[in-house]
């Protein structure tokens, strides 16, 4: 599962995260600093021989001199290796005792300074080597002292919406709207969205195309239909959390009213649910701990080194996706929770600080004609939490994307799984395109257009292998009907259903595409000059 960047682990990636974190670092601003240098007790793991061996350098003669200010773009005067080493030996001894979220986010936070300074250390350094390997070996370290972390904060008490993709999607998206604010543009949809719009690519296409700055969600859901979108938009959210801008990305089987709809019938049944009928609406907690946080300095940039090139460029928009290496999963069936493996439970370079979510208790009037919820403030709050699933934190970027490296091979897909026939598949039973479904998505569509939210529905690619008599007949029904109905309610709607029937390496398995797909999907979309893309309503950036 982890993806092949042991051969790249000291290129740009963390080039440009030990960059970032500095610049982090200077921003957040702290009142204590703990020394990046203190000696460890000797003996403690084996780092400390390495330590003991290491050459003298100039460097390492000038380290009792005064430290400038970090916001100083000045050399730091102390040696690389040794500074990693040093932070090494305290994240080993922690860990040691470690038995609390707090502890492990400090282990964390030492292996990221570990980390970063190791990765210092000069190319034509004779410790270059030497010093690639121990990058990947802190870079393990890392992963399990978040998943340590994480395990300690999953312990609390939890109420769930019976979806643990929901659960997980909701807290990443309150999150990330508590961070940055709302995106510009938000995907919704099933499975087949989760995989096959890709937030990050979405939003570079735009930047190239003169269109900078805009932030991107994916907010998709596992087996989600049109009155699972139509839950997310209306009830779940609140008013100030919406976008300015809809991507619905989906297909004909998210509207056969026919079929059992099991992910909106759990979800209905949920506890969750049941405090959104009561107006408490999910929001996450905003206490800061009182703890003042340690500073730690992280390698400045000098004069003709590697580090030169990494803080000129961080502005620039890029597709990489974090510190840590994007998680690699098996195929998965439709509309059906993927097999995954999981490298880390965390979602970002340290995990997050809660996972406790507030439920402010409103009343809510609906409005007949729009169906509005109207937010009433009051003084009693009550608080739950969702449940944190560790198993999928880690499969779903920071921008709430699932991305998939499989490739479809139909000679030995089906070696593995029964061919199923759109006869005798349950997304297409009794096929109707109209009842609940389509109440759904026309209550959809009303309510983004009272709020003057462009929305735009992408029929998503498929195989040939997909598309039997049965599926290609439901496909042309399905077709014909989005057509008339967006001429006739003001939606656009972007048929790429057979754009690509033949290229099996854009797919993961006959209907879900893969993040090569994904990647074209998301361009294709921003090279739509007939779309008229939002202009970013804040400066600030999601990164």
């Amino acid at each position: 599962m982890i993806r092949r960047y042991i051969a790249s682990i000291s290129t740009s990636i963390l080039k440009r995260t030990c960059a970032a974190a500095a610049v982090l670092a200077v921003t957040l601003g702290c009142s204590s600093t703990k020394p990046p240098n203190t000696a460890a007790p000797s003996g403690s793991i084996d780092e400390s021989a390495v330590l003991a061996q290491s050459p003298t350098s100039l460097l390492a003669q000038n380290r009792n001199k005064t430290r400038k200010s970090l916001s100083l773009p000045s050399c730091p005067q102390n040696d690389a290796f040794t500074e990693s080493i040093n932070f090494a030996t305290q994240a080993s001894n922690l860990a040691q005792s470690a038995n609390s979220k707090q502890d492990w986010d400090e282990v964390a936070a030492l292996w990221v300074q570990a980390v970063a300074w190791m990765q210092a250390v000069p190319p034509g350094s004779p410790r270059r080597a030497f010093a690639e390997k121990k990058v990947i070996e802190y870079m393990r370290n890392l992963v399990y002292s978040q998943q340590q972390a994480s395990a300690t904060r999953a312990q609390a008490s939890t109420v769930s919406f019976s979806s643990d993709l929901l659960n997980e999607q909701l807290q990443l998206y309150l999150s990330y709207v508590a961070a940055v604010g709302p995106p510009d543009v938000l995907i919704v949809g099933s499975s087949r969205a989760l995989q096959g719009v890709d937030p990050k690519q979405l939003k570079q296409s735009l930047a190239q195309r003169g269109r900078p700055g805009l932030k991107v969600f994916n907010f998709s859901v596992n087996g989600a239909t049109a009155q699972v979108v139509d839950f997310q938009l209306r009830r779940l959210l609140k008013p100030g959390h919406l976008p300015q801008m809809i991507i619905w990305a989906d297909g004909v089987r998210a509207f056969n009213s026919g079929r059992d709809d099991r992910t909106f019938n759990s979800i209905v049944d949920s506890e969750g649910s049941q405090l959104l009928a009561a107006g408490i609406r999910p929001e996450l907690l905003s206490d800061e701990p009182n703890e003042i946080p340690l500073c730690y300095r992280f390698p400045q940039p000098c004069a003709n080194n590697n580090f030169r090139k990494a803080f000129t460029s961080i502005d620039r928009p890029w597709s990489g996706t974090g510190i840590l290496p994007v998680a690699e999963n098996a195929a998965g069936g439709q509309d059906t929770h993927p097999p995954i493996k999981f490298l880390s439970s965390g979602t970002g370079i340290l995990p997050v600080a809660s996972n406790a979510a507030r439920y402010e208790l409103k009343p809510i009037a609906a409005d007949a004609a729009n169906q509005k919820a109207q937010l009433i403030p009051v003084s009693r709050r009550t608080t739950v939490a969702l449940r944190h699933v560790n198993q999928l934190a880690d499969s779903i970027d920071s921008n709430g994307f699932m991305a998939m490296s499989g490739k479809y091979n139909p000679n030995t897909y089906y070696r593995e799984r029964a061919y199923v026939s759109g006869q005798y598949d349950r997304d297409y039973e009794n096929f109707n395109l109209g009842g609940k479904q389509a109440a759904a998505f026309n209550s959809v569509v009303a309510f983004t257009k009272a709020r003057k939210i462009p929305l735009i529905f992408v029929n998503l690619p498929l195989t040939n292998d997909y598309l039997d008599g049965t599926r290609l007949r439901a496909e042309q029904q399905f077709r014909q009907r989005m057509q008339q109905l967006s001429r006739q309610k003001g939606f656009a709607f972007r048929d790429f259903s057979q754009r690509w029937p033949g290229r099996n390496d854009y797919f993961v398995d006959p209907s879900h595409l893969n993040r090569f797909g994904a990647s074209a999907v998301s361009s294709l979309l921003a090279a739509d000059s007939s779309i008229i893309w939002p202009l970013p309503k804040s400066r600030r950036s999601d990164g």
